[in-house]
């Protein structure tokens, strides 16, 4: 018997869970409101419903129950307004769903954002997220939404900055000259998209004796924006890069404080390691593409 996949949200770490997942023999539905990446999908052997998450035109086209059910949905723009549509209320749209069958795992990829430490502060799943932002209360608010649904277990990822093939700003911005937005002494915790592809699928993998939880996505050796900035620069055969923390100011999300995520909880849960423990070995992968 197959295992049946429901994932919300195939966008870029969406999309590729259901790559990954069809390639391990799992039967997987994909909901995405990206016509264009819907065909892709299809094409991948994906069966794909294109529709709103927050909307209810889905829930009779996604047969109820499923063994696993991601939930990897993203703010599509829109800022708070956007935000409230996608992550609460289109997870409030996937609990009223997993009421009418069965669910085995899910899993809710939010974000490192919702820790407000900074300051060099060590930031595990035990450290506060008070005060919250406006947009960090709005995923608090839909992590408790996905711990209260019906599933038999949930796991919430909370994912670091997400960088991979097609998605590198720092690399973009050294190849077009200009300067980095924000601060170089702040310090950068990455998680590449096939690490956080792998932490998903170590979760579907889970044995019962690991009810869920909460758990941090990120590599092992964060390095300061600076330092990974020269060290690009470097290999691209460009000049030295400049910073403009000014700019940062003038951003649609203010810049990430200076921390260091810890990922050892989802290490000694659930047997997950990093395949790219540090930018090097993440970069160096993209730039040999």
């Amino acid at each position: 018997m197959h295992p049946r996949l429901v994932i919300f949200g195939a966008g870029y770490i969406g999309g590729a869970v259901a790559r990954a997942a069809v390639a391990r023999g799992f039967v997987v539905t994909a909901l995405t409101r990206n016509a264009a990446r819907a065909e892709e999908l299809r094409a991948a052997g994906i069966r794909v419903v294109v529709a709103d998450l927050a909307g209810d035109t889905w829930l009779e086209e996604i047969p109820a129950g499923a063994d696993h059910v991601l939930n990897c949905v993203s703010s599509g723009g829109g800022g708070l307004d956007g935000y409230r549509h996608s992550y609460v209320d289109g997870t409030a749209r996937i609990g009223e769903w997993i009421r009418r069958g069965r669910v085995g795992t899910l899993v809710y990829t939010s974000s490192t954002s919702v820790y407000p430490q900074g300051g060099g502060a060590e930031v595990d799943e035990s450290a506060l997220t008070e005060p919250a932002g406006e947009r960090a209360a709005l995923l608090l608010e839909a992590e408790r939404l996905s711990s209260a649904t019906a599933a038999n277990r949930v796991f919430i990822l909370r994912l670091a900055g997400i960088y991979g093939p097609d998605r590198h700003m720092i690399l973009d911005t050294l190849r077009c000259g200009g300067p980095l937005p924000g601060s170089g002494a702040h310090r950068l915790n990455l998680a590449h998209r096939d690490d956080i592809v792998a932490a998903i699928l170590a979760c579907f993998a889970a044995p019962p004796a690991v009810a869920g939880g909460i758990f941090n996505v990120a590599d092992d050796r964060p390095a300061r924006r600076a330092e990974v900035a020269a060290w690009l620069a470097e290999r691209l055969g460009l000049p030295p890069p400049s910073f403009d923390p000014g700019s940062a100011a003038g951003r649609r999300r203010p810049e990430t404080p200076d921390r260091v995520i810890r990922n050892g909880r989802l290490k000694s849960a659930l047997g997950w390691r990093p395949q790219y423990p540090d930018f090097r070995a993440g970069y160096e992968s993209l730039l040999s593409r």
